[in-house]
């Protein structure tokens, strides 16, 4: 199954105010350890595209995973990592909600499917 690509995509809502110091933190510490867990990062989005003191911001981060070979270990790696949910601790004050999907270019489906 060599060459389909998953993507993992985090969406965080940040408090207002709090997008940019979210931003900062998360390049700091969440993006060395994710490189560790074989996520490639594909992209960072801000929406609005401003910081704003009054308003929150959505980050959305998408990540490349080589298959579901890939993304079985990215999530065994994850699971066990507890400076992971630390660091998302000490993010709390920060967001207001986050979560994480997956998803794949259409023409990869059915292979990815084929179990």
């Amino acid at each position: 199954m060599a060459g389909e690509t998953l993507y993992v995509i985090d969406r965080i809502v940040t408090n207002p105010g709090c997008g940019q110091k979210f931003v900062d933190e998360w390049r700091a510490g969440y993006l060395p350890n994710a490189r560790r867990r074989s996520l490639t990062l594909d992209n960072i989005l801000v929406s609005p595209p401003l910081w704003s003191e009054y308003e929150p911001n959505v980050v959305t981060i998408t990540w490349t995973v080589d298959g579901t070979s890939g993304w079985w270990a990215m999530t065994r790696l994850s699971r066990g990592d507890t400076t992971l949910r630390q660091w998302w601790d000490a993010m709390e004050p920060l967001i207001c909600e986050r979560s994480r999907t997956m998803a794949a270019a259409a023409d990869d489906v059915e292979a990815l499917a084929d179990v």
